[in-house]
C-alpha cells in the first residue's frame, strides 16, 4: 500500500472548549464528518497526486509540518466560514461546513452528491493550503493554481464528468 510521509501528518483535532459548549449529537456529527474527511485526505491516490503536485511546485514536504482536520467549523471575524488555513510554521487546518448548510443542501441534492462535494471541498482546501506554503501572500495565484490542480486531479478520477464539473463550479465560483 502507498504510504506518503504527508499522509502521516493528517490527523483529526477536536477543540475541547467548543466540544464542552456543544450538544453531544453535534459533537458526534462533526466528529464523524472529520473522520470521513481525514480518510479522504489519506487515500493513496490523492496522496500520490499531492506528492506529484509538491514535486512539480518544488515545495519541500518538511515545510508542511502538520495537517489538522478540525472537528468544528471556523468563523472569521468578518462572519465568513473558511475551508482551510495555513500558518507560517506549515500547520494546515481543514475545517468542515456548518451543519445548517448541509441540512439545506440535503433538501435539494442527493446524499451521494453532497458527500462528493464535501470530500472535494476538503481535497481542494488541502491543495490550496499546500500551495500557500510556497506562495504565502499571493492569494490570486494560489486560487488559480488550486483550480488548475484540482481540475487535473478530478479529471483523472472515475467520476461522472458532469458531476465533477458541477462540483468544480460550486467550489470555485468565487
Amino acid at each position: 500500500m502507498y504510504n506518503s510521509k504527508l499522509s502521516n501528518k493528517v490527523r483529526v483535532v477536536l477543540n475541547l472548549k467548543k466540544a464542552e459548549n456543544c450538544p453531544e449529537k453535534h459533537v458526534e456529527f462533526y466528529s464523524n464528518y472529520a473522520a470521513a474527511i481525514s480518510e479522504t485526505l489519506k487515500k493513496p491516490l490523492f496522496q500520490k497526486f499531492l506528492d506529484w503536485l509538491i514535486k512539480k511546485e518544488e515545495i519541500k514536504k518538511a515545510d508542511v509540518t502538520d495537517i489538522q482536520v478540525r472537528v468544528f467549523p471556523y468563523q472569521k471575524q468578518n462572519g465568513k466560514y473558511i475551508a482551510g488555513r495555513c500558518n507560517s510554521k506549515g500547520v494546515i487546518r481543514i475545517f468542515p461546513r456548518k451543519q445548517v448548510f448541509l441540512k439545506k443542501k440535503l433538501q435539494k441534492h442527493k446524499k451521494e452528491k453532497l458527500r462528493f462535494y464535501l470530500k472535494s471541498r476538503a481535497m481542494a482546501a488541502l491543495i490550496h493550503e499546500i500551495l500557500h506554503v510556497k506562495y504565502e501572500g499571493d492569494e490570486q495565484q494560489v486560487r488559480s493554481l488550486t483550480r488548475k490542480y484540482f481540475g487535473i486531479f478530478i479529471r483523472h478520477q472515475n467520476v461522472q464528468t458532469q458531476h465533477a464539473k458541477n462540483v468544480q463550479n460550486i467550489l470555485f465560483s468565487c
